[in-house]
């Protein structure tokens, strides 16, 4: 077995979104991990559903591609 080849294997300590703490081990650099989401609220598990905002990815698009470009895109849309 080869030697000096895994990544260092070390304690940390997990804070999930509700403020909840517990230690494990893991490869991760850094000896903390804050998560965002979790069961309290990650949609799977509520049953909330939150909307995305497809104007805002529209508009990014426009910004980036002018309007002519979005205009070729309705005539190829047209044409099919």
């Amino acid at each position: 077995m080869q030697t000096d080849i895994h990544p260092d294997y070390h304690f940390i300590t997990v804070k999930l979104a509700d403020g909840t703490e517990y230690t494990t081990r893991s490869t991760m650099n850094g000896d903390r991990y804050n998560s965002e989401v979790d069961s309290s609220n990650h949609p799977f598990y509520t049953g909330k559903r939150t909307m995305v905002d497809t104007a805002g990815r529209v508009e990014k698009f426009r910004r980036r591609y002018g309007d002519s470009m979005a205009k070729q895109a309705v005539a190829a849309d047209e044409e099919a």
